[in-house]
């Protein structure tokens, strides 16, 4: 590969690094009246009117949850789109919820979006010097070695995700465990969806609220 080739494939793996996504779990809180055993059932449901990022949440932490041999049930059964909460309509919905064999809850909620913009600084590369054939002639000297080649600095905008994971138990309506996450700059919801639910059923097998 040539010098300038990999000196621009340099800049891209710089620029690439510099936003690439991420997803880490901020913290965790668990309730002293949890089971002990843990929950062995749990219905899933994301709070939000993108039926795309609903479904495709929900699906993943179901997948996710059902390996861990937790049997996992999305909420679209019994909750459709465009549904609205209402005190008249709590009974018939936990009574719904219960039937379906759940002994749980877990919601999942956007607390915040923000945009950051930071400088990603320049750099400056340095070509190794030498006595080739180049050396000989300015011009082939110069094109092939040119001894300092400099990428100018520049400013980029991160966007970062901030959610909300909450357990409630179903026939106490308590919480009994909750987390946050944070996500920087989602390529994609599929992307996206599928860490974020590793994550999280991971730190629920940490903290004991499922069973292991």
């Amino acid at each position: 590969m040539k010098k300038s080739n990999l000196f621009l494939f340099a800049i891209v793996l710089f620029a690439v690094a510099s936003c690439s996504p991420s997803t880490k779990i901020l913290g965790s809180w668990t309730s002293p009246s949890t089971p002990s055993d843990g929950y062995e059932s749990i219905f899933v449901t994301a709070i939000t009117e993108n039926i795309v990022n609903r479904s495709t949440i929900e699906t993943d932490l179901d997948k996710i949850l059902n390996s861990q041999n937790v049997e996992a049930q999305s909420s679209f059964e019994v909750i459709p789109p465009g549904y609205k909460a209402s005190e008249d309509d709590k009974e018939r919905l936990l009574a719904e919820i219960k039937a379906a064999g759940a002994e749980a809850v877990l919601t999942v909620a956007l607390l915040d979006q923000t945009s950051e913009t930071r400088y990603v600084p320049g750099t400056t590369m340095y070509s190794p010097m030498g006595y080739g054939g180049y050396y000989g002639r300015f011009y082939g000297y110069y094109s092939y070695y040119n001894p300092v080649m400099y990428d100018p600095g520049y400013y980029t905008t991160d966007k970062n995700y901030y959610l909300e994971i909450n357990l409630y138990d179903i026939n106490t309506e308590e919480l009994v465990w909750s987390a946050q996450s944070e996500t920087t700059n989602p390529s994609s919801i599929e992307s996206f969806s599928a860490a974020f639910s590793e994550l999280v059923v991971g730190q629920m097998l940490k903290d004991g609220v499922i069973t292991k």
